[in-house]
């Protein structure tokens, strides 16, 4: 192999990563070596209170998703409020949050177990 072909190949190898790496943080989702997670992902900020029988305590949504998610939208969040009051461990839930999605900041709040945007 020629000397120039090892630098050639290196200096080509690296420009396609650059430009993989610049690319890949567009908001085209769904397409192959695309960020998809960063570009449609809604990340919700929650201060979550369930009450049963008078008494309120804090609750820790996280602790109720499946291991290692960690994108919480409001579909998911009324999921899982719908499962602690089906499931008698708080009568109702209450909430100041935040919704974040790609399109900006909305505020969120859960009132009666029902999530309102």
């Amino acid at each position: 192999m020629p000397p120039s072909v090892l630098p050639a190949a290196q200096l080509a190898v690296t420009a396609a990563l650059v430009a993989w790496m610049i690319t890949g943080f567009t908001r085209l989702p769904g397409r192959w070596l695309r960020w998809k997670m960063f570009c449609w992902a809604t990340f919700t900020i929650v201060s979550l209170t369930g009450s049963k029988d008078g008494r309120t305590e804090p609750v820790n949504v996280y602790s109720h998703l499946s291991p290692g998610s960690f994108l919480l939208g409001p579909p998911q969040l009324q999921a899982v409020i719908n499962y602690l009051v089906r499931s008698g461990r708080y009568d109702r839930m209450t909430a100041a949050a935040m919704s974040c999605p790609a399109a900006g900041q909305k505020p969120l709040e859960v009132t009666d177990s029902r999530v309102v945007l």
